[in-house]
């Protein structure tokens, strides 16, 4: 027998993540049970602890069938797949991993925006297959020095994408719910005006019911053939399937994608484009963030169960 509490773990972690969790509670991987619904039956007068990632979430129904459950520790910035509503009915607290991926995730924005305007992946294609040498130069690309730069959402990365930005000497713009005081950037309360007015527009914005699709056909049309866009949110930000016809249409000019709407099944069509770089969402994916991400899910639940305030709750 072990006095460890019980945690449900919904979706897999990394093993150093699962070794400090191991610590302190009595895992059950709802993830690998064959019959979770006996599983959460079996547990439903023990587990007061879930542990679980940004893409798995915690459903309104698990959240119902835990009655002791008091706290959701989410692996992620984003929460969206947790059911909040369900969780602040049922008066369970939600944690999620903000600031520690905050740079990852700047970082690669920055890195798609030179791969993309710069033709990095096609560059090297053309190096790898000896057109080079074969061929002469490869032909000349745009540049970031001197654009504009619309952000969507200038939140706590969205502030680091800024920065960076203005490192290559970008002028930066944002849009966002409400116009923040203190920032030094001109704020845009219409977003299809500032796609019309910028060269890049990149999308950091949460993934909820109200920014669903706020990436419209509209917005991208006001971008325009000239124009870049680059999300690093979710893909339920943008009108998939009117990008991909544009991007193709010429009437935009190119993306950068870390995120998609039904991932990790990407449109087929963009494989084939010249004006598109892609990647499998993994704008915090490098060893020292995404340790610093599991510290942050371990260190929320160890402060519920001392009775502690949480690091960083979001419900």
């Amino acid at each position: 027998m072990t006095d460890k509490p019980d945690l449900l773990q919904i979706s897999p972690f990394p093993p150093h993540m699962v070794e400090a969790l191991e610590e302190d509670f009595t895992i059950h991987r709802y993830f690998e049970a064959d019959d979770k619904a006996a599983m959460l039956d079996k547990l439903k007068d023990s587990v007061r602890f879930v542990a679980t990632g940004g893409h798995h979430g915690c459903s309104a129904d698990i959240i119902a069938a835990l009655p002791k459950l008091e706290v959701i520790s989410s692996f992620g910035v984003g929460y969206d797949a947790v059911d909040v509503k369900a969780a602040r009915e049922h008066n369970v607290r939600v944690t999620n991993t903000p600031n520690v991926l905050n740079d990852a995730v700047a970082e690669l924005t920055l890195g798609l925006m030179l791969a993309l305007c710069r033709h990095i992946p096609q560059a090297d294609a053309y190096v790898r297959a000896g057109h080079w040498a074969s061929k002469g130069n490869y032909p000349l690309t745009t540049e970031l020095t001197g654009k504009r730069l619309g952000i969507l959402g200038h939140g706590r990365i969205g502030k680091e994408i800024a920065r960076r930005a203005q490192v290559f000497k970008m002028e930066v713009v944002y849009h966002g719910r409400t116009k923040q005081a203190d920032e030094p950037y001109p704020y845009y309360a219409d977003l299809t005006e500032m796609a019309r007015d910028v060269d890049w527009l990149v999308v950091i914005a949460p993934g909820s019911a109200s920014t669903k699709g706020i990436v419209s056909r509209e917005v991208m049309e006001a971008l325009g053939p000239e124009g870049y866009l680059v999300n690093m949110a979710r893909g339920t930000l943008i009108d998939e399937p009117a990008m991909v016809e544009l991007l193709k249409s010429g009437k935009l000019g190119g993306a950068a994608l870390d995120v998609f709407l039904d991932e990790p099944n990407v449109p087929e069509e963009l494989f084939s484009l010249n004006n598109v770089v892609l990647a499998p969402h993994q704008g915090s994916a490098t060893h020292k963030t995404r340790r610093a991400m599991g510290d942050l899910v371990v260190q929320n639940l160890r402060a519920h169960l001392k009775g502690d305030p949480l690091i960083s709750p979001v419900v």
